[in-house]
């Protein structure tokens, strides 16, 4: 069975105690980056499928994972999205933006 993703650290323990042999390596940093995107596309497709909070928990993994390996903490990633969140505000009124035009 082949599989040729990027999966969590524990992972190949559990495939062990399933009684398979798993074939793995080590990614270098770029190839990280590049699977860690993939991995975010598969997990919001899953969710958008499911719509489960398992697959959200999923989604802030992988985005938590993109941060530290691009060089951020998770504290770093929280103060932009509360600094946007104050400027621009959140989603929470369900705002659908129709369009815009210039004031006559």
């Amino acid at each position: 069975m082949k599989f040729k993703k990027l999966v969590r650290d524990k992972i190949p323990d559990m495939i062990i105690k399933e009684g398979y042999v798993p074939k793995t390596r080590v990614l270098s940093d770029k190839e990280y980056l590049r699977e860690l995107d993939k991995k975010l596309s598969e997990e919001v497709r899953e969710y958008r499928q499911s719509k489960e909070l398992e697959e959200l928990a999923d989604i802030l993994e992988v985005i938590y994972a993109i941060s530290k390996a691009r060089g951020y903490t998770v504290d770093d990633l929280m103060k932009v999205k509360n600094e946007k969140q104050e400027k621009r505000g959140g989603f929470s009124e369900k705002i659908f933006l129709i369009s815009k035009s210039k004031k006559k």
